[in-house]
């Protein structure tokens, strides 16, 4: 796995919050939301840009690793 930081799982944490506050809005929530969500996402993939070049890791390599451990420590641990 990729060396990841703390700072790229709260990044990706805060997107994937973004996205899901998208459901159920419409009309001009919605458009804000996914402006949110947008620029969420935008700083998460400059960072993982940045952190590839600075550790010289491949960068889907980065991204994949920050998007699971995001995903894992969303899981319940009692299943």
């Amino acid at each position: 796995m990729a060396d990841i930081t703390d700072e790229l799982i709260m990044l990706e944490r805060s997107c994937e919050e973004a996205r899901a506050a998208l459901a159920g809005l419409d009309g001009e929530e919605y458009a804000a939301q996914w402006r949110r969500w947008a620029d969420a996402a935008e700083r998460f993939q400059a960072a993982v840009t940045t952190h590839a070049e600075e550790t010289s890791q491949p960068r889907h390599v980065v991204e994949m690793a920050a998007k699971k451990a995001v995903r894992r420590a969303e899981e319940d641990p009692v299943e």
